[in-house]
Order: structure tokens, then sequence, then C-alpha cells
């Protein structure tokens, strides 16, 4: 028995020994002090599919699809994008608040995290109006016929002429005139008795516009007038004759109009959204392109209390001396006010830079001061009107708070990644995607690009073809089978667009639908690298905003859908361009609400789709893309 157990004992001891030395290799490796991170009272342990070490705890993930978690580069299995490294704590780090998100120097470095500190100050715009010269309605005589009669001499015979107070301007022979006169002579005779027909007889011409003079003329010279003068009321110019040589005229018939041009009015046009800015009293300084090399000055002396309702303009006066009669009515003017806010004197500004938009939310990461390694959290704010580089906030800020200005994207990127609140997922966790073979609907909200977080788009002239972005923009290739599917979606959306002028509801839904197909058309597979994050992106808004023209038969509600697309579909036409032709970017202050909105044309003609045969050519062109 005893030799047996030596023969078991010597087939087994090496086993033995090797379960051992596992079993201690084991407990070294998982109660290492490197394999855990301090965080003030906690310990936190890295969590994860794969344990990590102080020295290369790299998890690899999806850009898009942020529960994916892998210990090795590869490729997303959803999507099949290339998976790309987590920013994780590096040995030294520890974690902050749960919602914050903590960089390490190198990383706020290498995304060129740039911050501000907030203050307050007097919010200031720079208003540019145009507008015309005009005459001052307060200086205008017009002259009427008080008696009928001929006209039996013309001193003025031009429009023009420059008269002045007091000059005849024509004669009038007027049969009423002498039957009037021949009763005051008779009245004269006996007015120490019956002064009160005296009296009479005497206002009878002076109701007919004579001078108490000319009466007084009339009645020494015992003998009526034939002939009665036309004088000027006043100094100017004669801006209307409506009278010729010879002409019979009727009571109350126009003669002239005259018009004292010495002084003059400015009359500017402002939008609704321009208002909030101007005020009785503000500085304006304004050229006219018929006297170069000359600024003129004035003060803002009115401002119209009604909006024009075809226009949509309220009309700002600027009173003006003009002796030398170089300004004349209809002249263009180009005006410039400077002007603080008209509702507050101090308010909180921030830089426009450091905003991100969702459509709904206005959202600032805020800078914690208390951690010795950059870390920032999510915050949404209300802001106030635009004031040139900066927006006022009117809730959420407090002055002295830090707030990053630039590389804002790549920090809300992170948080994203992190399943912290960002601007896509306000209540943090994991973002809700469903794939569907080629297609991708997701329930996040509009990400508005041009918020200026220091990412930059893809040249619209950009050659076809599978093309790496340069540096300084989004990475990643566009391929020219997804310039193609883009470019379907594009000639759908001029028909739906060209049925928006129309006015045509049941067409749009029906072009609308053909934009839809087009979208579920194109290849997610199309665009890689960070240029396939932004296209996903843009996408759920377009698919959102179509499906909403869509869903509804009501027109105003169709628009209002189709100015939200018309925002993606310009950030994405200027990420990703076309294959071919000429895109004009249209803007009308009137649509959405009078908020302004814009539309993509293929031709320059202003053609609205807000407001279709009601204001048909509201708007300008603001910007022109040529894709070759």
């Amino acid at each position: 028995m005893k030799q047996k157990f030596i023969k078991i004992w010597n087939n087994y001891r090496w086993l033995a020994l090797v379960l051992g030395a596992g079993i201690f290799l084991g407990w070294l490796f998982f109660h290492s002090p490197g394999n855990r991170v301090d965080a003030g009272n906690e310990t936190l342990t890295p969590q994860g599919d794969h344990a990590h070490s102080e020295e290369a705890g790299t998890i690899w993930t999806c850009s898009m699809h942020p529960q994916i978690r892998q210990d090795k580069p590869g490729k997303c299995p959803i999507c099949g994008m290339d998976l790309i490294p987590v920013a994780s704590l590096e040995p030294g780090d520890t974690q902050t608040h749960p919602d914050e998100i903590q960089l390490s120097e190198s990383a706020a470095k290498l995304a060129d995290i740039q911050t501000y500190v907030v203050r307050t100050g007097t919010p200031e715009n720079e208003i540019l109006l145009q507008g015309k010269v005009q005459a001052d309605e307060r200086r205008i005589a017009a002259l009427t016929a008080r008696f009928g009669g001929r006209i039996e001499k013309l001193f003025v015979s031009f429009t023009g002429e420059q008269v002045t107070r007091g000059q005849k301007l024509a004669t009038i022979y007027s049969p009423e005139l002498v039957t009037a006169q021949r009763e005051l002579l008779e009245a004269a005779s006996y007015k120490g008795t019956r002064p009160s027909i005296y009296q009479a007889a005497r206002a009878k011409l002076r109701l007919w516009d004579l001078t108490e003079d000319q009466i007084d003329e009339i009645e020494n010279a015992k003998n009526p007038e034939t002939n009665f003068e036309i004088l000027s009321p006043i100094s100017g110019t004669v801006t209307k004759r409506n009278i010729a040589l010879g002409d019979y005229i009727k009571e109350g018939s126009a003669l002239f109009e005259v018009t004292d041009l010495t002084h003059i009015w400015i009359m500017f046009d402002a939008y609704e959204s321009d208002l909030p800015w101007i005020r009785r009293g503000d500085r304006v300084s304004y050229t006219i392109q018929s006297l170069p090399g000359l600024t003129f000055r004035g003060s803002v002396a009115y401002i119209d209390p009604f909006i024009d309702p075809l226009t949509r303009v309220a009309k700002v006066r600027v009173e003006q001396s003009n002796p030398n009669l170089a300004l004349k009515p209809e002249m263009f003017v180009n005006g410039q006010v400077e002007s603080a806010f008209a509702g507050r004197s101090v308010d909180i500004l921030i830089p426009k830079s450091s905003i991100l938009w969702t459509g709904k939310r206005s959202i600032v990461y805020v800078k914690d001061p208390q951690r010795d390694q950059p870390s920032f959290q999510y915050r949404e704010i209300e802001l106030g009107p635009e004031s040139g580089n900066f927006y006022v906030v009117a809730q959420g800020l407090r002055e002295g708070e830090e707030i990053a200005v630039n590389g804002v994207f790549k920090i809300d990127a992170a948080a994203q990644l992190e399943g912290l609140p960002s601007m896509m997922n306000p209540s943090g966790g994991q973002v809700s995607v469903a794939h569907n073979h080629g297609s991708m609907d997701m329930s996040v909200e509009h990400v508005e690009s041009g918020n200026a977080s220091g990412d930059q788009s893809v040249n619209a002239g950009q050659p076809s073809g599978n093309q790496s972005v340069n540096a300084g923009t989004p990475s990643g290739e566009i391929t020219p089978a997804f310039k193609e599917q883009l470019q379907n979606v594009y000639s759908a959306y001029i028909l739906m667009k060209n049925a928006f002028v129309k006015s045509d509801a049941e067409a749009v839904k029906a072009e609308a639908e053909k934009v839809q197909s087009k979208l579920q058309a194109v290849d997610m597979e199309g665009v890689t690298g960070d240029l396939h994050m932004k296209w996903m992106n843009l996408l759920g808004t377009l698919k959102s905003e179509v499906s909403n023209i869509i869903n509804t038969g009501d027109l105003a509600e169709q628009r209002l859908a189709f100015a939200a697309f018309n925002d993606a579909f310009y950030n994405t036409l200027e990420l990703f361009g076309l294959e071919s032709g000429t895109v004009y970017y249209q803007y009308c202050p009137m649509a959405n609400g009078d908020k302004g909105a814009f539309w993509l044309s293929e031709v320059n003609e202003i053609r609205n789709p807000y407001f279709g045969d009601e204001m048909l050519n509201c708007g300008e062109t603001r910007e022109t893309f040529e894709f070759k």
C-alpha cells in the first residue's frame, strides 16, 4: 500500500507544484496596490470586461457604440468602424464628481483645451442698417385753391425750382373773388353803422387765404383786383407743380407743393432682431455712395412703434441738417449703430465658441477649480441676445466661473464615451442606438456643427474619391459612393423645397418621403473616423425632421421641421460635399416665427419656401458652394 501511494505521488507531484505556483501568482496580481486607484475615502477598482494594469490599462471602444469594450484594437462588431482607445485614468489620477469628466494634462494639451473666466460687462453690438434719405414731413407745404378761377400767370414753370417765403408762384383770375371784393367795398361805406356786415366781408376774404395787407390794399384802392397772387408759404424747393398756364381750377385743387430740404430725415430699416439693441439717442454713423469719403453722424430721434406687415421692418429715424442740399431724397444710406443692449446695463457675457447647441438646449463645460488636473462638468444654460462675438447669459452661470472655450466638442465626446451627461445624452449613461443593416436610427438630439468648438469642415471644393481630410479637420475618408448617394438626397431635397415654394402640403409630404428613402439608401460605411461620428449625428436629425414633415399635414408645422432639417443638411454638405453642382445657401429673417431660417437652392434667384407666394422674393443668398 505504501509503495502504491509513493507511485501516485510521483505521478502528480509536478501537477501540485504548478497549481500552487499559480495560486501564489494570482494572489500577488489581484492584491497589487498598483491595480487600485485611490479616490479620497474611496478606492475605485477599474471595471470592464478585462482587468487593467497600472502601466497599460487601455480599453478600446467604438465612437458610435460606446457599449462596445475590448482590450485590444479591432473592428466594431456593430458598424465595422475602427475601435479607438478610451482615455483612462493615469497613475496618480483621482476620480472626481460622478458627472465630471477628467482629462490628463497631456490629453488636455492634445485636445487644445482653452478656458475663459466668466465676467460681466455691458452687452454691445454693432448693428448694420440700410435706409434712404427722405424729406422732413414737418417741412412740407401744400398749396391748394381756396376759390375757383383761371391761371393767368405762372412764375414757377418747373419742379425743383428754389423759392423763398412770400415769393409769387402764380396769379389767378376768379369771378368769385371779384364779387367778394365788391361786397367788401360796399360794406366799407357803412362800416360805422353796420360793422358786423363789414367784418363778415373781410372774414370771407381771409378764408380765401388773403392776408390782412392784401385786404387793406383792396379797400384803399376802391377798386377790386381782377388777378389774385399765390404766394409761397415757406422757403424751399418746389417738389410738385400740378397746374399749367391757362388751366381752369376749382376750389380745393392742388396747385403746388414746396419742401424745405435744409433739414432732412434718414430713414433706416431695422429688423425685429435689431430692435432690442436700438434706442433713442444712440449714435449712428452712415455713408452715402454718391458722396464717397464722407461719413455723416447723427442720433436716433424716433423708432417706429409699428412693424411693416410686408417687409417686417420698423423705421428708425435720424434727423440731419442739410444746408448745402448735398443730401437728396431717395439716396441710399448705409448706417452703423453702436449700441448697448436696450434692456439692461450689465450682464454675464461668454464667447460664442464656448457654447454647444442641440437646437433645444445650450450647453457649456465648467472647469472645477479644486482639481489639480483639468476637470469639467456639463451644464445647461439659458442664453439671452447675441452681442458681437459673445452671448448674454440669462441663467446658469456665475461671474468668476471658468468654462472651456476651445476643444469643447472634444470634451463632450469624451463625456459621451464615459457614459456621463453630454450634449446628445443629457441624462448620462449609454447612448441608445438601433442598428438596421446600413441605416441608423439614433435616439439623440440634433447636434449643430459650426459651434466654434475647434472643429473645422471639409472644403466644398475637395476632390472626390477616397479622400483623407487634411490636418485641422475631422479625420476620416469619404468614398465616391457616399458622395453619389448624398447627391441623390440633395436632388430629392430640391423637389421637396420647390413643393414648399408652391405651399402644397400634400406635395411636400410626397417629396419628403422620397428624401427619406434616399437617406435610408446612404451607406454609413462610406465615411470613416471622426467624419463617421459626425455623419451619424447629422443623420439622426435629418431622419427625425423629415419624419416630422411626413407625419403632419399642417403646412406651418412642416415648415418648422423644414427649418431644422436645413440646419443639419447645410452642415452635411459643408462637411462632405457633393459630386458636382452649385448650391446657394439662402436666408429669410422673417421665417421660423421671425427667428430667421435658411434653405438650400439650385438657383440664385430667391424663391422663399417658408412663405411661397405671400413673400416669394423675401430673402438673400448668404453663401455659395461650388462642388467639383
